[in-house]
């Protein structure tokens, strides 16, 4: 397939050392535009060897460079103009992003053009403000108690929202003084990229930030690979185990976030205008491709057709469409491989004993692109794969309860706890209910992530947490020196 060389947007080399590097195999990935299916660009995919030379450019970086050197006050200097860099491309980075993923613009400025700045912002404040060394007194003298650098961080991102995601990892890693071999998925390979150009700009140390864009084998490569201390992931539960196990071999810390398949418990005295208000960041976010998204609601059954109604004909009145138009509401799915998986799930449902109630297939109007409907299936079993299953599009069940506790046994019932909702108009109430849901993160008559807060999952949802200061201690190893009085 041909690329309009005007606007192409080629990345064929990689980020290592602090220069482009050309890449040691011969292997591509053709982007194409998810609402076009038109092709955006081609990105080389890395090897073992390419992966080997950004490890160890990023240990050279913080055993000899100067990084592992620094002072947490000339980390944060060197976060703070990168920050800047990125700032200063967000609008276009956002774009991209789109284009590639088919998130509505509204949601990708938020998440791909502003955050990741903000994030590096946060976490230069944070790492300036962290007591670094405490001396305690002992039965011998003294101890200092150090937090140092856990390492070089291998960090291994998904295409949903690639760009703050990778940043989850980034920001605190380079706070607490670490390396960082960024791989991001091929599906949105061109923006990757756009950490390097910021990076260089902002003058990074070489090694410091190193970016490979690169499949399965070269990412397996990168989570075994003997210099690398911590492993941060984010993606499927099933890679999670397959990652998870590995560290586990090799005693290496990591940080796991991974599935879901969250409840949103509608109560019985809950407000449906405000409900349905919460829908789109509740239950459709981005188009569905959202590993918190409640796609299982659960309503009381002395309302379930109320909220039935309410949900179906929310779905049939979201705007699909071009996602860098700011009036579409659902764009299409990042990838051909994602739009099959959503359509294999709709047949699944058809099949069942569930109602489908809007959507269940592709939109007629759209013939390019790789668009799906809004999809609601009501009166489904919560054994069903439709309630227990990650789609990862646009599609949500709806499932009748009795009482409260038939509420809980229902969104526990589940291999997943990383998202959540309760809708009522008793606050008190939904608190007392969410504190029983095992899942990482849970809202209150909405939902929307705080940055400043812990997040990460329960069962098969992840291992640690990201964001918030807790972020921050997971790059950081706790080292003891007994010393003499004289330290007091």
């Amino acid at each position: 397939m041909t690329i309009d060389s005007s606007i192409a947007l080629d990345r064929t080399r990689f980020f290592i050392d602090g220069v482009w590097t050309e890449p040691k195999g011969t292997e591509t990935h053709l982007a194409l535009e998810a609402a076009t299916e038109k092709p955006l660009g081609r990105a080389a995919l890395g090897s073992d060897a390419d992966i080997d030379a950004a490890v160890r450019a990023a240990r050279r970086a913080l055993d000899e460079g100067p990084w592992g050197r620094t002072t947490a006050a000339e980390r944060a200097a060197t976060m703070r103009r990168f920050a800047e860099a990125l700032a200063a491309r967000a609008a276009d980075t956002a774009t991209l992003v789109s284009r590639e993923n088919g998130m509505p613009i509204g949601l990708s400025n938020a998440f791909n053009g502003d955050a990741p700045a903000g994030l590096l912002t946060m976490y230069a404040d944070q790492i300036e403000a962290a007591q670094l060394e405490e001396v305690r007194p002992s039965a011998s003298g003294s101890t200092v108690v150090r937090r140092a650098p856990v390492g070089v961080v291998a960090a291994i991102t998904p295409w949903n929202y690639p760009q703050v995601l990778a940043m989850m990892k980034i920001a605190p890693a380079l706070a607490a003084g670490c390396t960082v071999v960024l791989k991001p998925s091929p599906e949105t390979a061109l923006d990757g990229y756009v950490f390097a150009d910021a990076a260089a700009e902002a003058g990074l140390p070489p090694g410091v930030l190193n970016v490979v864009v690169a499949g399965r084998e070269a990412g397996a490569a990168l989570v075994s690979h003997p210099l690398v201390d911590k492993v941060a992931f984010t993606g499927s539960t099933a890679a999670g185990r397959t990652i998870g196990a590995e560290c586990g071999r090799l005693i290496r810390r990591c940080t796991l976030e991974l599935g879901g398949k969250s409840a949103a418990i509608v109560l019985d005295d809950a407000d449906l205008d405000t409900f349905v208000a919460g829908l789109d960041n509740a239950c459709f976010q981005n188009n569905g491709q959202t590993c918190t998204v409640q796609s299982r609601i659960l309503a009381p059954r002395s309302r379930y057709a109320e909220v039935v109604d309410a949900v179906a004909q929310y779905a049939r009145e979201m705007v699909l469409g071009d996602p860098l138009d700011p009036a579409v509401t659902c764009g299409p799915m990042a990838s051909k491989a994602q739009l099959d998986r959503v359509l294999g799930y709709l047949e699944l449902g058809r099949a069942s004993d569930a109602r489908l109630v809007a959507g269940g297939g592709r939109p007629a109007a759209l013939s390019r692109g790789w668009f799906v409907e809004p999809t609601v299936f009501a009166d489904v079993d919560n054994r069903e794969r439709i309630a227990q299953e990650e789609i990862f599009g646009p599609v949500v069940t709806i499932t009748p309860y009795a009482d409260e506790d038939d509420a809980v046994r229902l969104a526990n019932d589940s291999e997943y706890g990383l998202g959540g909702s309760v809708w009522t108009a008793d606050e008190d109430r939904g608190l007392a209910l969410a504190r029983r849901v095992r899942t990482g993160t849970i809202g209150l008559n909405y939902y929307l992530q705080d940055l400043g807060a812990p997040f990460g999952g329960m069962k098969g949802s992840g291992v640690g947490r990201e964001l918030g200061p807790e972020a921050l201690d997971s790059y950081l190893e706790f080292q003891s020196v007994y010393a003499s009085a004289a330290q007091l």
